[in-house]
C-alpha cells in the first residue's frame, strides 16, 4: 500500500523536484552575479563602497531565510503583484549573494598580487587586469567552496513552500493531504529525492573543480 502511494505520486514528486532545481539554479545565478560584484567591491573599491557592500552582506547574512522570504513576498506585493517563485528566487538569491561575496573575496585574495601588477606592466588598465587576469582565476578557485554554498541553497529551497512555491516539499504536503496520511513514507521519498539531487550536484561540481583547478593555487 505504501509503495503504491509513492509509485502513483512519482510524477508529482518529479514535478516538485524540477521546480526545486529551477529555483536553486535561478537563485544561485542571482547570488553569483551579485556576490561577485560585492566581492570585487570589497576587494578593490574605496572605503565608502566597501562599507556599503559590507553592510549589505551583513544584513542578508543576519536575517533568517524564512524571514527574507516573507519580507520579499509580502513586502514587494504591496507595490507590485509578484508571484511566489520570483520572490523566493530574489530573497534566497540575495541571501546567497552575501555568502558568495565572501567566497569570491577569498578567492581573489588567493590570486598572487603580482599578477595584477604584471598586467599593469604590460599596459592593461587596473579594471582590465582585474577582469581578464584576476577574476577568471578567482572564479575557478572559488568552485570548491562554492560547492558547499550550492548544496546549502539547494536544501534551503524547501523553505519556499511557506510562500506557495510548489516545489518538492509542497508537493509532498499535497500528497500527504490527498492520501490521508502516509507522512513517513512520503517525506522519506522526498528526502531520497533531495539526497539524489545533492549527490548529483556535488559530483558535477567536484568534477568541474578538478578539471578547472588553477595550477599553483590551492583551496
Amino acid at each position: 500500500m505504501i509503495y503504491a502511494v509513492i509509485w502513483d505520486n512519482l510524477p508529482y514528486l518529479a514535478e516538485g523536484a524540477a521546480i526545486t532545481v529551477a529555483l536553486a539554479l535561478t537563485l544561485l545565478v542571482i547570488g553569483l552575479v551579485v556576490g561577485t560584484g560585492l566581492g570585487l567591491i570589497q576587494a578593490y573599491a574605496g572605503w565608502p563602497l566597501r562599507l556599503a557592500a559590507t553592510l549589505i552582506e551583513r544584513f542578508f547574512r543576519a536575517i533568517p531565510a524564512i524571514v527574507l522570504l516573507f519580507l520579499f513576498y509580502y513586502g514587494i506585493s504591496v507595490f507590485y503583484n509578484i508571484s511566489a517563485f520570483p520572490a523566493a528566487a530574489l530573497a534566497l538569491g540575495l541571501r546567497s549573494a552575501a555568502y558568495q561575496s565572501q567566497i569570491i573575496r577569498g578567492a581573489i585574495a588567493a590570486v598572487p598580487a603580482g599578477q595584477l601588477a604584471a598586467a599593469r606592466a604590460i599596459g592593461m588598465t587596473r579594471a582590465a587586469g582585474i577582469r581578464h587576469v584576476v577574476l577568471p582565476q578567482a572564479l575557478r578557485q572559488a568552485i570548491g567552496p562554492w560547492t558547499n554554498e550550492a548544496l546549502s541553497e539547494l536544501k534551503d529551497t524547501s523553505l519556499a513552500y511557506t510562500i506557495g512555491v510548489v516545489e518538492l516539499m509542497r508537493q509532498a504536503d499535497y500528497i500527504v493531504s490527498a492520501t490521508y496520511g502516509h507522512q513517513l513514507a512520503v517525506y522519506s521519498a522526498a528526502a531520497v529525492v533531495y539526497l539524489a539531487l545533492s549527490l548529483a550536484a556535488n559530483w558535477a561540481l567536484t568534477r568541474a573543480d578538478r578539471r578547472l583547478a588553477v595550477p599553483g593555487l590551492s583551496h
